[in-house]
């Protein structure tokens, strides 16, 4: 299918806030904003993370599709019943106020939803699941951190390998029973949500990827960072086509 030839979908991406000097920005990496000029052949529209400010329902009835992103920060504990946060200054409470009411609305009204890293994590306490918040020091559980000190092609490298469920969103979209993934990410699934799907796992069985089960559209999160260098890896390109079929598909059906 010539994707150029027809409408681009507007999809969504969420933002974090930051602080450079004086001044507070909202900011999201271009590795996610190339996934999805990329990877689903989408025009980008930045979400800020202004919680309750944000107008929510207009900007479900604008978007296509929405991407929620990977970030340095994480989700605050007290969203998901856990213990007394590991590391207080690694969250962004703004963008938590923006995307667990958003991952919701968004799936309830048929909105396509991709999940990466943070966004993973998002989705699975969006819908009442919890988190280790030091995935690294639960016995049992193989490294799943990037060795900060490689360069970053090192980094978001292949790392260990995924087996993915047969007859799920993911095999099917990918054809793939199994594949090799980067992993850069200290925190995990606890407990999955009960909504929630298992796509994939890793060898130690931690949860990889997940969809929504009976959602009206397109709603996968996976573990992993399909968004880097999206157009050499295919099967992290296979994610991002799906997902901005789902999205174009949405956009027809929308100025029929």
């Amino acid at each position: 299918m010539d994707m150029s030839s027809q409408r681009k979908p507007l999809i969504g991406i969420s933002c974090c806030t930051d602080r450079s000097g004086l001044h507070p920005f909202h900011i999201v990496g271009e590795k996610y904003i190339l996934g999805v000029v990329d990877g689903a052949n989408g025009l980008p529209l930045l979400i800020p993370a202004l919680g309750d400010r944000l107008a929510s329902e207009q900007l479900l009835d604008t978007l296509d599709g929405v991407l929620f992103t990977g970030s340095p920060s994480n989700v605050e504990p007290h969203h998901y019943a856990g213990p007394p946060s590991a590391d207080p200054k690694q969250h962004d409470p703004q963008r938590d106020a923006t995307t667990l009411p958003l991952i919701r609305a968004a799936i309830e009204r048929g909105v396509p939803v991709l999940g990466v890293c943070r966004g993973f994590q998002e989705m699975n306490v969006a819908f009442g699941g919890s988190l280790h918040q030091r995935l690294y020091e639960v016995p049992g559980f193989i490294e799943h951190r990037e060795d900060k000190s490689q360069p970053v092609d090192i980094q978001y490298g292949p790392a260990h390998d995924i087996k993915v469920e047969p007859g799920g969103l993911l095999y099917e979209l990918s054809g793939r029973g199994s594949a090799r993934v980067n992993s850069l990410h200290t925190q995990g699934v606890d407990h999955l949500a009960p909504r929630l799907r298992p796509e994939a796992t890793a060898p130690d069985g931690l949860i990889e990827a997940f969809s929504v089960d009976q959602a009206r559209n397109f709603a996968l999160g996976v573990q992993w960072h399909p968004e880097w260098k999206v157009t050499e890896n295919p099967f992290y390109l296979s994610i991002f086509r799906a997902f901005g079929d789902a999205c174009r598909a949405r956009a027809a059906s929308r100025t029929v």
